[in-house]
């Protein structure tokens, strides 16, 4: 049983990253950023990239989506600084925000939470920002970084095991971007690919049986490159849970 197309509603999120961020020697790009709202001021675990309740949740739910950044879920989990342009009400380093969804709003290439656009402010005029809804900002793209955790591979809560095996990789460090995944086919010996079904999610149906060991194809600064994940998903592998490698794509 894999996905089927989905339509996603015009819902962002972005999760605004730890203070360790490291920044990239980017130019920055002019564009605009608008908000929504939630009742807890946190996205919701429905976004185009599939990272459920971690899209939701990572750093305090400060969070947001993207448009053309997007890139047909490519960009999910990439990072950004993103910076307003009012000089009397907005900071000069802005939120550090990664892409956990796509959406679309007035021209806009960012849709933040409330957290992530009250971020955006100097202190106690956050009112005043909120006040535009729609601003004109400058974003560049950074390294992400996640102190205390490696790279996790989740099992998608639509896996059954063992017909079907869905994954998103989480916690995805530096400026990289996954572009393939595979499984080793023991019997086979051979590198067998999955499907990007959509976002951040890659599946297959009939899995190879045992222990799992993953290989990715990652692009960024460095060009291209295949790295390895070595017995990453136990033989009984549980549909939700989620598994720590021993790397980080740097």
């Amino acid at each position: 049983m894999g996905f089927a197309p989905k339509s996603y509603c015009s819902l962002l999120y972005v999760l605004v990253l730890l203070p360790a961020l490291c920044y990239s020697q980017d130019t920055f790009v002019s564009s605009r950023a608008t908000y929504y709202g939630s009742p807890d001021c946190l996205g919701t675990p429905t976004g185009a990239c599939g990272f459920g309740d971690y899209g939701r949740t990572v750093n305090d739910g400060s969070v947001s989506g993207v448009s053309r950044l997007y890139r047909n879920g490519t960009g999910c989990g990439g990072c950004y600084q993103v910076r307003c342009k009012i000089p009397q009400i907005c900071t000069e380093d802005g939120a550090r925000v990664v892409v956990t969804d796509y959406g679309e709003g007035d021209k806009t290439d960012f849709i933040l939470s409330t957290r992530a656009y009250a971020r955006l402010a100097r202190p106690n005029v956050a009112s005043e920002l909120f006040a535009y809804g729609v601003v004109d900002i400058e974003y560049r793209r950074i390294s992400c970084q996640y102190p205390g955790y490696n790279l996790m591979v989740k099992v998608h809560e639509n896996s059954r095991f063992p017909d079907y095996l869905a994954i998103i990789i989480l916690y995805q460090a530096g400026q990289n971007d996954i572009t393939a995944v595979e499984v080793w086919q023991v019997d086979c010996q051979q590198w067998r690919g999955l499907r990007n079904a959509y976002g951040a999610v890659w599946d297959m149906s009939s899995p190879p049986t045992g222990a799992l060991n993953f290989r990715v194809q990652v692009t960024g600064r460095s060009g291209l490159k295949w790295v390895q994940l070595s017995n990453v998903l136990p033989s009984e592998w549980k549909a939700g849970a989620a598994y720590e490698t021993t790397i980080q794509l740097t």
